[in-house]
């Protein structure tokens, strides 16, 4: 699924949405444990406005089929109105929030391409099939209220979508393993380091992460760095307030 917020300041909305689904909902067992037969959890991701037009919306728009959610507001928070233009900042970004959500539910024909003198050898580049699924939301305006419903809007259809598929939503056993593994890769880097040798077999690890870990660490051997210290936000910071936590009495 892509979230398309037509507001920079929602920049941060589609990463947010994508911890909140796809940690949620990315299972491949129910909640008893069995093995689902379908395959659960969306892939979410993407961009605000116009950004994402230049970066994926080809795909959106005549590759596969993924679903959309446009998000805009009416009253834009710093409207900008240039000389010689017919619309502010905000109504040119919106005229898009409009058409890309009507190019996708119309596409546009071989009939209407060549209608218009679109040479035949290009009728199949310039054809969009249409009848792809997309969502438009529009909001009075952004504030505090309207992006809790906003975000309301998705925590509760991340929690019907763990209904309906019978998952537990609400546990993140997958993001597990990588921890685990990536503190048993942290011992034994500091390991080899401490004692001057190359990772090997011997250490556990399969072939290809131990052949990568030897080249990060023979490369890491060629880097010149100062010696390694604490730093304290003090050594940053002027204020005569701020002490560093060595200074405090200890019990």
């Amino acid at each position: 699924r892509a979230i398309l917020p037509y507001t920079q300041a929602l920049g941060k909305l589609s990463p947010h949405i994508q911890q909140v689904s796809m940690e949620s909902n990315g299972k491949g067992v129910d909640i008893e444990g069995n093995p689902l037969p379908f395959d659960a959890g969306e892939i979410d991701f993407g961009e605000p406005g116009t950004n994402g037009q230049h970066s994926f919306y080809q795909l959106i728009h005549q590759g596969r089929t993924i679903p959309c959610d446009f998000i805009g507001a009416i009253k834009s928070q710093q409207s900008v109105y240039l000389k010689g233009e017919i619309v502010s900042n905000h109504d040119e970004l919106m005229c898009n929030f409009f058409a890309q959500a009507d190019a996708l539910a119309y596409g546009k024909t071989a009939v209407q391409l060549r209608a218009e003198g679109v040479p035949d050898s290009l009728i199949p580049h310039k054809t969009f099939e249409g009848n792809r699924p997309s969502l438009s939301i529009l909001m009075p305006e952004l504030n505090a209220y309207t992006t809790g419903q906003l975000l309301a809007l998705y925590e509760h259809r991340v929690a019907v979508q763990g209904f309906v598929w019978g998952l537990n939503s609400f546990d993140q056993w997958g993001v597990e393993l990588g921890k685990v593994l990536a503190s048993r890769v942290r011992t034994i880097m500091n390991d080899a380091r401490t004692h001057g040798r190359n990772i090997s077999s011997s250490d556990g690890l399969n072939p290809s992460t131990t052949a990568l870990l030897n080249k990060y660490l023979d490369g890491k051997t060629e880097l010149k760095y100062p010696e390694p210290r604490d730093v304290f936000p003090c050594e940053i910071i002027s204020n005569e307030m701020c002490r560093p936590p060595t200074s405090y009495p200890t019990y």
